[in-house]
C-alpha cells in the first residue's frame, strides 16, 4: 500500500490531478502493482480525505498550532513506539504540522492495521497528509521524510 502511495506522490502534483478511480486503477495496474495493493490504497486515501472533513468539521475555529500537550494511549504507543511519537514532536514543534495534521497522521497510521507503523511508513504518512491538503513540505523537512537512518544518503521516492 504504502509504495502506491509513493507512486501517487511522485506521479501527481496534486491530488486533484489525480485521473478519475477506474482510470488510475488502470495506471497503476499497469505500472505493475497488485489489485489488492491498489485497493488498500485507494481505499486509504478516501478515508483520509473523510478523516480531514471531519477533523475540520469539528474544529473549525483550531487554525493555530496548539499549546497543549498530547499524551498518548497505551495502545497508541504500541501502534506507533516511541521513535515514531518523537518525530511527530519534532515536526509539530518546527510547525510543520499543527495538532489537527497530527491527529489526522495519527488516525491515518492506527488505519493502516500493521500490529507496529515503522518511522518509514508514518513519514509517508505525514508527507500524504500534507499532500492531501496542498501543502508542501520545505526542502529540508522533505529531505528528513526521505532519508533512510541506516545510510548517510537520501533514499528515492520510488
Amino acid at each position: 500500500m504504502f509504495d502506491v502511495l509513493v507512486y501517487l506522490y511522485e506521479t501527481y502534483y496534486r491530488p486533484e490531478a489525480c485521473p478519475d478511480s477506474e482510470a488510475l486503477v488502470k495506471k497503476l495496474s499497469a505500472v505493475g502493482f497488485d489489485e489488492e495493493e491498489i485497493s488498500k490504497a485507494l481505499g486509504w486515501l478516501t478515508d483520509l480525505a473523510e478523516t480531514t472533513h471531519d477533523f475540520s468539521d469539528r474544529y473549525p475555529q483550531q487554525t493555530a498550532f496548539s499549546f497543549g500537550m498530547r499524551i498518548y494511549a497505551p495502545q497508541e504507543l504500541d501502534i506507533l513506539g516511541t521513535e515514531t511519537v518523537g518525530f511527530l514532536q519534532f515536526l509539530e514543534s518546527a510547525k510543520v504540522i499543527d495538532s489537527i495534521q497530527r491527529e489526522i497522521i495519527i488516525e491515518r497510521a492506527l488505519a493502516a492495521s500493521d500490529s507496529q507503523v515503522s518511522l518509514d511508513k508514518i513519514k509517508v504518512i505525514v508527507l500524504m497528509v500534507l499532500w492531501s491538503q496542498g501543502k508542501e513540505p520545505d526542502g529540508l523537512i522533505f529531505d528528513e521524510l526521505f532519508s533512510d537512518d541506516e545510510d548517510s544518503e537520501p533514499r528515492l521516492l520510488h
